[in-house]
């Protein structure tokens, strides 16, 4: 059965190769591109029966945008997405942007083409070791990297965070217990314990490491940092001031 298809894939070299493949099998080609941008435009104004979308990144953000705009558009138009072994994430990011199936870019044409019809006839085209890979991912997920600045940030109060926020900015102690509106000795305080949760011995090495973490990043996603932290009062902390406070 003849498919209109078009392969669309960074690659020149790979669409090409898949486009001839497929015509040699009886397949009515309508084109085979690398467009950097404009995937989705062509797609739309050639409006194939099924669109082969090959990506080497599939777990990367937008990058099946193009899929979403195809399905807006074109709902008739099936899209299979031609990647590498992918991650679980990868797997349900094209099919929520509305992708019709996913073979591995190392399938065989017979693979292929069967998808392609298996996606024409609105099917759901994907190897079932692949859903079963995802699915044990899913269930099982490996050990993600320790993530440096969550960790550090998890270790400071909101108060102590203002205070490292103030450090990176270069302020000195007085200008520290000025903004924050406590005695400067309790500021100072503030700093030796920052210094001792990050395990650093000066102010340059916790503005350093606060920046190569991304922990100031975090912390002002989170927001309210500078406000001196909830529920806290403006004066000095229980425990928190050196003899000879006022």
């Amino acid at each position: 059965m003849v498919v209109r298809l078009m392969v669309v894939d960074d690659h020149r070299l790979l669409a090409e190769a898949l486009a001839s493949a497929l015509k040699l099998r009886g397949h009515r080609v309508l084109a085979a591109a690398a467009p950097s941008a404009g995937a989705a435009d062509l797609v739309v104004s050639r409006a194939p029966e099924v669109c082969l979308l090959g990506t080497a990144t599939p777990a990367a953000p937008g990058v099946f945008d193009p899929v979403v705009r195809i399905k807006k558009e074109r709902p008739g138009i099936a899209v299979v997405v031609l990647g590498p072994v992918p991650s679980p994430r990868g797997i349900a990011a094209a099919f929520a942007a509305g992708a019709s199936g996913y073979v591995r870019n190392d399938e065989r044409i017979e693979g292929v083409e069967r998808a392609m019809m298996k996606a024409r006839a609105g099917e759901s085209a994907i190897a079932p070791q692949l859903l079963q890979q995802a699915f044990e991912e899913l269930l099982h997920p490996a050990a993600q990297p320790d993530d440096e600045g969550a960790r550090l940030l998890q270790l400071l109060t909101p108060r102590e965070v203002e205070v490292l926020m103030r450090v990176a900015d270069g302020e000195d102690t007085r200008l520290i217990a000025a903004g924050m509106e406590i005695a400067p000795s309790t500021a100072r305080t503030h700093v030796q314990r920052v210094l001792m949760k990050l395990e650093v011995g000066s102010r340059l090495e916790a503005a350093a490491l606060a920046a190569r973490t991304g922990l100031l990043e975090r912390a002002a996603r989170g927001g309210g940092v500078r406000a001196g932290g909830a529920g806290e009062s403006r004066g000095a902390e229980p425990g928190g001031a050196e003899p000879g406070d006022g």
